[in-house]
């Protein structure tokens, strides 16, 4: 098993009896996530005795794009998965003694509040409230093990660094001894681009909450029922190198709910338009990025009732969006994450400016270009109601 320092840290602390509460906090692919798999997978092999282990998240897709994915591939890579000992519905591994690894996001309140467990990881608990880590800890009786980028200071810092049974192992992408010399190219890119950024993700330093762009926004299960919708676009911003977004954005009870439909490197317009029919939204008007024009003859061409964004105004589409209560759907992977990094840019004085940053705004943009076009003056009812869009 091909191991990386991070790994060594965590087993050092994992061995000590006098530590209690182990977090791994450093930048973006550092090997924190895997190394707590490989532990975690390790502990339940070796278990002589029935033993469940508990890996948390703050959303089911977070989980599958996440920890489960690496989980399966690590054991993959090993020659060690058994395809019938997991179970998806339950998402649970079992191993031969019965103790079982189990995968269950925060916002299922029967396994939050409910047995109890021998080990207890919480993947990117800065997502994650304080009372939710209270009720699992409590449940926990032998270790607890926390992970997460330090985009902000939270309750780790003022609840839980000061305690004498907790160690804090730090860690940047130097760290990850697997990490191949493009993958660190690309992290290292991002150094002159986004200073903020870089900070955070590439070197592990504590960031901070001021500068943040998108306001007033929450996570939900789901859009609410098609017939509540009084209105529904579909925003894109076409990418290769950089990820292209569709989000669909509705509007319902004067409040707006963002689904995303795409969002990743290398989609190409046949993949665009798949995504939009897929969900049903085929004749919803998607408004695109005017830069564009071939894509969006294309995405015509494919049945699409594709527009071009006749206003492109940053800061006013930034204005116009922070109005809205927002609602992100939790499969809104890519979008959630850009919230929680689009940002303002500091100058040398300390002082924002007033045009974010590009580099993590593509569903922003997307999702502007419908603020911006359809819904800066809702009463007026210019654009596609839900009825003229046609049903799922």
């Amino acid at each position: 098993m091909e191991t990386t320092k991070v790994f060594s840290k965590l087993v050092a602390a994992y061995k000590n009896p006098a530590i209690r509460v182990i977090v791994l906090r450093g930048g973006t692919r550092s090997g924190k996530t895997w190394a707590v798999l490989q532990l975690l997978d390790y502990i339940a092999r070796k278990s002589t005795r029935p033993r469940l282990i508990s890996a948390v998240s703050e959303t089911l897709p977070h989980l599958k794009r996440g920890a489960i994915r690496d989980f399966k591939n690590m054991l993959t890579t090993e020659n060690a998965y058994v395809d019938s000992a997991w179970h998806d519905t339950d998402k649970i591994y079992t191993y031969s003694a019965k103790a079982a690894l189990e995968f269950f996001s925060a916002t299922e309140p029967s396994k939050v509040h409910g047995p109890a467990r021998d080990i207890l990881y919480i993947n990117e608990c800065i997502n994650v409230s304080y009372e939710v880590y209270r009720q699992l800890a409590i449940r926990t009786t032998e270790k607890v093990i926390l992970d997460y980028n330090p985009a902000y200071e939270f309750w780790v810092d003022s609840k839980l660094a000061a305690r004498k049974d907790v160690v804090i192992i730090d860690s940047t992408y130097l760290d990850n001894d697997m990490l191949t010399a493009s993958q660190i190219s690309e992290i290292e890119s991002n150094r002159d681009m986004d200073p903020d950024w870089w900070n955070v993700y590439g070197l592990g330093l504590k960031g901070s909450r001021e500068g943040l762009v998108i306001k007033n926004w929450d996570i939900v299960p789901s859009l609410p029922p098609r017939s509540e919708w009084k209105q529904a676009y579909i925003g894109v911003d076409f990418g290769w190198t950089a990820p292209s977004a569709v989000e669909l954005v509705v509007l319902s009870q004067g409040e707006i709910w963002i689904d995303e439909l795409a969002y990743g490197k290398n989609l190409d317009n046949p993949d665009i338009a798949k995504a939009i029919i897929d969900e049903g939204h085929k004749g919803i008007e998607t408004i695109c990025d005017a830069a564009e024009p071939k894509s969006i003859k294309d995405l015509r061409g494919l049945g699409i009732n594709a527009v071009k964004s006749d206003n492109k105004e940053i800061q006013l589409g930034i204005t116009i969006m922070n109005r809205y209560k927002k609602h992100y759907t939790e499969r809104s992977l890519g979008t959630i994450a850009e919230n929680r990094m689009y940002r303002y840019p500091k100058d040398d004085n300390g002082e924002y400016g007033v045009i974010p940053i590009k580099a993590h705004g593509h569903a922003k943009d997307a999702e502007r270009y419908v603020f911006l076009n359809r819904l800066s003056n809702i009463a007026s009812g210019f654009g596609v109601t839900v009825g003229q869009a046609g049903k799922r």
